[in-house]
């Protein structure tokens, strides 16, 4: 606020003292939101390691990689089911418009035989389907010993 004050003939002098209680306000938003910026840039990063310049190998052979770290895809598509594991592909087609569940059941026993250190899987679902498919298929990796499950969003490729 400010005031004029009459002082003893001298003249007219001004008194200003400045409202704050704005800058305040704004300096408090901008504090809240650089916080909320710098948790959403944490979450945001992902942690790829050295392995976005490559390492320079001795070897001249490649290792392949563990029978863990293969991957393992279980795709529900609306013509039924599709297994991917490692570069194979297997389809279990639907039988009398319903999912071969069964089939399913029997051919992830066979590659948790085959890959027994494996226990993480990823499941993706066209996104026409019902939620309820979906849970069959995790139940499927579940029952035949993959309990790491991972859903994909991005939909069936």
């Amino acid at each position: 606020m400010s005031n004029i004050e009459e002082g003893d003939g001298s003249g007219r002098q001004i008194a200003v003292e400045p409202n704050i209680v704005p800058f305040i306000d704004l300096m408090s938003v901008l504090i809240i939101f650089l916080l909320i910026t710098a948790v959403w840039s944490q979450v945001s990063m992902i942690q790829i390691g050295s392995s976005v310049y490559g390492k320079k190998t001795t070897e001249k052979v490649a290792k392949p990689p563990p029978k863990a770290e293969i991957p393992f895809r279980l795709d529900v598509m609306r013509s039924g089911y599709r297994v991917l594991i490692s570069t194979k592909r297997h389809r279990f087609p639907k039988v009398n418009n319903e999912y071969d569940f069964k089939k399913l059941l029997s051919y992830l026993k066979d590659i948790k035989k085959t890959y027994p250190e494996k226990n993480d899987a990823v499941i993706t679902i066209d996104d026409s389907l019902a939620y309820g498919e979906l849970v069959k298929g995790m139940d499927a990796l579940l029952i035949a010993g993959f309990p790491e499950l991972a859903v994909a969003t991005s939909g069936v490729k």
